[in-house]
């Protein structure tokens, strides 16, 4: 009988480094592992450097674990508004979404995203601020943006016909390889892998694999398994399905082994390690920061800025606001660093007045405390009083006076919406509260 649980290490025939040698000149050091394909061991003469895998010794092994893994998919596939369509414009908007955001979460923004921009034309023909309005609350911002830009190149480019072969979709700003596989998988029935979050982990464990599967010979090493197991047909549906098995069965922690169909094919489930497979990274520590955001108002008009390229919610509009230097918000008159960031930021002299209420939210590995203060205008700052090196009239912020009302069409980030909503145009704010 054929087995599948049986170590072998392999090279990748194509886009690998060349075999590390043990010095200049050096004949690469080798190492000798065994793969049972029959009740005869067979030898493989491979470097000591490559990652060590689990694979199937078999290719009726594939045929085996496709049909087990179909079978449960159609009894237990997800019911999703962008399935069940080849549309490449509908599943590309849903995969880009899905990047970093919980599909419960993504469902509702795709019908509004689609019922306002239904196709790649639509797209491309709005204004930016009106799609990251629509997209407001995803978070990521900066993928948005670049759907934006895709979505224009498409027009420009290829007559506004979404491409189909790979290049040309992985050409595309804010596509990558898994993003590109599923597009030309699933639209266009390609026989093209992917591996996100939910494949990575059911492959580690399918494979065995217990080097880091982020590390570049790892995860190419899952890559070749995940090509390998595709079938001929309908490459695009056992795509999904593996992303379904890895969401709903194949978990982070306390994987359902005993509803998976696959785990005779499993060799993490056959040597009892599915709990430290894969190999997990130490979670960065979280950094504490405070900031401030200043209510500046003028004639019933509120000073807002625009973030640039390159930075924390590019494109987006906000209250001005930098981070507090200062340990304690009682010194924050003498914080010189941030009221000369809000000046530089603004174009404006800025103080700090009263606060208005404070705020707790993440953004990545920042945790951040929020102080929403009034803010006092002494007018446009003298450029030869800014110790700066960037002239004022370089900076890449772009401000604006508007009404309240004005400010609530805005894209904004989450913290701003909040904020925002509330404050009138008479200037009055509603309770905040803390944030969760």
């Amino acid at each position: 009988m054929i087995t599948l649980g049986i170590e072998w290490a392999f090279e990748l025939f194509s886009n690998r480094p060349s075999r590390p040698r043990s010095g200049r000149g050096q004949a690469p050091a080798y190492a000798v592992v065994t793969r049972v394909v029959s009740s005869t061991p067979k030898p493989f003469i491979l470097p000591k450097s490559t990652p060590s895998a689990i694979m199937p010794a078999h290719p009726g092994e594939y045929t085996a674990l496709r049909r087990s893994l179909l079978a449960w998919y159609a009894k237990h596939a997800r019911s999703l508004p962008w399935r069940g369509t080849n549309d490449p414009y509908k599943i590309w908007v849903s995969e880009i979404m899905l990047q970093q955001t919980t599909t419960q979460t993504v469902v509702g923004y795709f019908d509004r995203f689609v019922m306002r921009f239904p196709s790649v034309q639509d797209l491309a023909a709005a204004k930016l601020d009106e799609v990251q309005r629509h997209w407001e609350g995803l978070g990521y911002y900066r993928r948005c943006t670049q759907m934006h830009e895709a979505a224009q190149e498409i027009v420009a480019k290829f007559g506004g016909v979404f491409p189909d072969s790979m290049w040309a979709i992985r050409s595309l700003p804010g596509i990558g390889r898994y993003t590109a596989g599923a597009i030309a998988s699933i639209a266009f029935d390609r026989r093209e892998a992917i591996l996100e979050a939910n494949t990575l982990r059911l492959h580690a464990r399918l494979t065995g694999l217990r080097a880091d599967p982020t590390q570049r010979d790892a995860n190419e090493t899952l890559w070749d398994f995940a090509q390998q197991i595709l079938p001929a047909k309908h490459p695009g549906k056992f795509n999904q399905a593996l992303m379904d098995l890895g969401r709903m069965i194949c978990l982070p922690k306390k994987p359902r082994c005993k509803d998976c169909p696959v785990t005779k094919f499993c060799d993490a489930f056959r040597q009892n390690l599915q709990d430290s497979i894969p190999h997990r990274k130490a979670k960065a520590e979280n950094i504490a920061r405070t900031e401030i955001a200043l209510l500046v108002q003028r004639r019933k008009r509120i000073l807002v800025i625009r973030y640039p390229d390159g930075e924390r919610w590019a494109k987006l509009w906000d209250f001005p606001r930098s981070e507090m230097t200062v340990e304690n918000f009682a010194d924050i008159a003498q914080d010189a660093k941030l009221l000369e960031s809000l000046s530089l930021m603004t174009g404006r002299k800025l103080s700090v007045g009263p606060r208005l209420a404070t705020l707790k939210h993440s953004v990545t590995k920042y945790r951040i405390t929020l102080h929403f203060c009034e803010g006092h205008d002494h007018g446009r700052v003298n450029q030869a009083n800014t110790s700066h090196d960037a002239a004022l009239s370089d900076r890449p912020y772009e401000t604006r006076w508007v009404t309240a009302e004005e400010m609530r069409l805005l894209p904004l980030h989450s913290t701003a919406r909040r904020l925002a909503e509330s404050v009138s145009d008479t200037g009055t704010q509603a309770k905040l509260g803390q944030s969760e």
